[in-house]
């Protein structure tokens, strides 16, 4: 199958136990990521936090609590604090103000409850449910006495985003570059996961920061698109919610380019996908001779078999038909090419045609270097 999928609710939890009753609880903020990162928290509201830099969160003891704690990415804000973020937005704020302004979807999550069971309790979780932005570390310091009247005892939490990135002896320690480029003789809204959107005239390009050991990242071209001043509603192929700026995967048919940054033998994993089926021409090249460039430029939209013809594009049989002959739900092994995926084989060789076309569609390139994509090349 491809080596990109959508994300799985998934938890991680542990418990602390103590043998006190009169505590309370540090959570200390890290950036490791290589670029500035906003972190939010409820209760405790917001922070940017440029690489290395930290912020400290000090909540009361005795009182049982819970709370959430989560980074936002490429955000841009105002001085009176008011802006947006490309992932875990909370209702334009800097600041967090409350459950009702819970991060917009994908980010990962570190969820708490402290002072649970008579005060001896606390249970930190680190979800997936909300999608994944980026890594995230969670580490019970320790506990110790702060010599305060208001507190005898202190648990401390170390909150790491980015663990990987600026570690001592690590070589992937700077963001990729994606160079977006519109070929296509119209108007393109490209779109990224992570990234966000922007509209790409004629001639035009967008050059997208990733982080290194990002996973999961596709690239996409949307059509027919109209937004108002907001930056809301919709395109006629790649659609994500009706937004400019992506913060979920686009509605098929659209071609995409996904990837994997610095995964097995720091290698990238890089395809070209028409499992979601295809609207624009696309090539994934990456900017150095020792990797493979792939290509999908045939007139698939003009070709395109009747039964998978869609507004805009060419829906895979999936989108259509919905078995597992043509989506492969019965896992591995459970499904071959079928007349349909030879179709989008025979013209575009080097992309996925079904779900489990690995062997001839996913490439490595271990150099680390950055990529170009460009529609209609």
């Amino acid at each position: 199958m491809s080596i990109f999928s959508n994300a799985i609710s998934f938890h991680f939890l542990f418990l602390v136990i103590f043998t006190t009753t009169t505590y309370g609880t540090i959570f200390k903020i890290q950036n490791n990521c290589a670029e500035t990162v906003w972190a939010a928290a409820i209760p405790g509201g917001g922070r940017q936090l440029e690489p290395r830099q930290s912020w400290i969160i000090n909540l009361k003891p005795n009182k049982p609590q819970t709370g959430q704690i989560w980074a936002r990415t490429n955000c841009s804000f105002s001085k009176s604090g008011h802006g947006t973020c490309d992932s875990g937005d909370c209702n334009g704020g800097l600041q967090c103000q409350s459950a009702q302004s819970n991060g917009t979807s994908p980010y990962t999550l570190v969820e708490y409850s402290l002072n649970q069971n008579n005060n001896i309790e606390d249970f930190v979780n680190l979800s997936f449910a909300n999608g994944f932005n980026i890594e995230i570390d969670i580490s019970p310091v320790g506990i110790f006495e702060s010599g305060q009247s208001e507190s005898r005892v202190i648990s401390y939490y170390m909150i790491v985003f980015c663990p990987k990135e600026l570690r001592e002896g690590n070589n992937a320690t700077t963001a990729r570059h994606f160079i977006i480029q519109n070929q296509c003789p119209y108007t393109v809204w490209a779109a990224a996961i992570p990234g966000g959107g922007q509209q790409l005239n004629s001639g035009q390009s967008w050059t997208l920061n990733v982080g290194p050991g990002t996973t999961g990242g596709r690239i996409w071209g949307r059509t027919n698109c109209s937004f108002d001043a907001s930056g809301r509603r919709g395109c006629e192929t790649g659609d994500c919610g009706g937004i400019l700026r992506c913060q979920r995967y686009g509605t098929p048919p659209n071609t995409l380019a996904e990837f994997a940054l610095n995964q097995f033998n720091n290698m990238d994993f890089y395809d070209i996908s028409l499992v979601d089926g295809f609207n624009i021409p696309m090539d994934f090249i990456p900017l150095t001779s020792t990797c493979k460039n792939l290509e999908c430029s045939a007139d698939i939209n003009g070709k395109c078999p009747n039964e998978l013809r869609a507004l805009g594009g060419c829906n895979n049989p999936c989108t259509v038909f919905k078995t597992n002959d043509y989506c492969c739900t019965n896992g591995q092994g459970s499904c071959a090419p079928t007349n349909f995926s030879r179709f989008f084989k025979e013209r575009c060789p080097d992309a996925y045609s079904y779900p489990q076309d690995d062997a001839t569609s996913t490439l490595t390139c271990t150099t680390g270097g950055n990529y170009r994509v460009v529609f209609c090349p």
